[in-house]
């Protein structure tokens, strides 16, 4: 009897959490390093601690993938609040300025509706202060807690999907620590605010924050996000998705790595011997084909990421080299 080899890269893939509130994705990351006693496990697509939902993380091999990962669009669930504004855009931020109760009663909500048609399709977007971008080396919100005045340039992004699921009114009698020139202080007993819920689905880089926060400057109420919830990422939804608690007590993988270039790009079938050419980063002959593919042995393994280039197909990404 021949005992089949085994296959080396059968820990590498990815692995999709639900990420609860109150961790960084950094937290996630350490966590499942013990859970699943390996140092090679990396994520994409870093989420606010305040966040839940959707987060990629890539296991050993599946650490090299989610730099070639495919995952140009986001979907989010969240809670938009207008009438204050926060130094962060967000809930965990100071609040910086309350509209009057009066001005928020005139804001119906078919206002709100027609307002959510300028945040539609391609917009500049300004990202928040506290975001993760790099400026000159250094993040962005790392700067801002060192007391720097961070400016942060407008960039493109698209919003495929904006909607509102429900619309609730409501009173805060906490009293603001600060106001803004543009909107004035009101009483403590007649702080108001608006809650929407919405659904966006939008391209990668977006800011829901900045939305949020958009959202509120054009009504001139001010806004901030109270909720975030990722539902998608790319392929990848919360069906996909386990808690973090049930990964730690059974650490498995959600996609191999086999799985996860097929979930992610369109396949290629190649024979026996491409794949080994393959696997040893070699080229073959080109098939006018258009874009990444992913190419899949007869064994229905995903050796390499491959694209057409000039008079070849070459490998982007070599999943299965012929060195493991």
């Amino acid at each position: 009897m021949t005992i089949p080899p085994k296959d080396l890269l059968s820990s590498s893939g990815l692995v999709i959490v639900d990420k609860p509130a109150g961790m960084t994705s950094h937290d996630v990351v350490g966590k499942l390093r013990r859970a699943f006693s390996t140092r090679r496990v990396g994520h994409a697509g870093t989420l606010d601690p305040m966040a839940t939902g959707v987060l990629i993380v890539g296991l050993e091999r599946g650490t090299k993938f989610l730099a070639h990962m495919v995952a140009s669009t986001k979907s989010y669930s969240a809670t938009i609040r207008l009438g204050q504004a926060t130094t962060t855009d967000d809930k965990e931020g100071t609040r910086i300025s309350c509209a009057d109760a009066n001005v928020l009663a005139q804001l119906d909500d078919a206002a709100i509706h027609d307002a959510l048609t300028h945040f539609r399709g391609q917009i500049m977007q300004r990202p928040a202060k506290v975001s993760a971008i790099k400026i000159n080396g250094k993040r962005a919100h790392e700067r801002v807690r060192a007391g720097e005045d961070v400016v942060i340039p407008a960039r493109p992004v698209e919003i495929m999907r904006f909607e509102i699921l429900e619309i609730r009114r409501g009173t805060d009698t906490a009293v603001p620590v600060e106001y803004s020139d543009e909107i004035p202080p009101a009483p403590a007993d007649e702080v108001g605010f608006i809650d929407i819920d919405v659904e966006v689905d939008c391209s990668s880089g977006t800011y829901i924050r900045s939305l949020a926060r958009d959202l509120g400057e054009h009504l001139n109420v001010g806004g901030h996000l109270t909720q975030l919830r990722r539902t998608a990422v790319g392929p990848f939804t919360l069906d996909d998705a386990l808690p973090l608690d049930a990964l730690e007590e059974n650490p498995v993988l959600s996609l191999s790595l086999d799985e996860s270039l097929i979930r992610c790009y369109p396949t290629l079938e190649i024979t026996e011997a491409e794949a080994a050419d393959l696997a040893k980063g070699q080229w073959l002959q080109p098939r006018k084909l258009t874009g990444v593919h992913a190419a899949v042995a007869p064994n229905g393994q995903a050796i390499a990421l491959v694209k057409e280039q000039g008079k070849r197909l070459a490998s982007v990404f070599v999943a299965r080299p012929s060195t493991l």
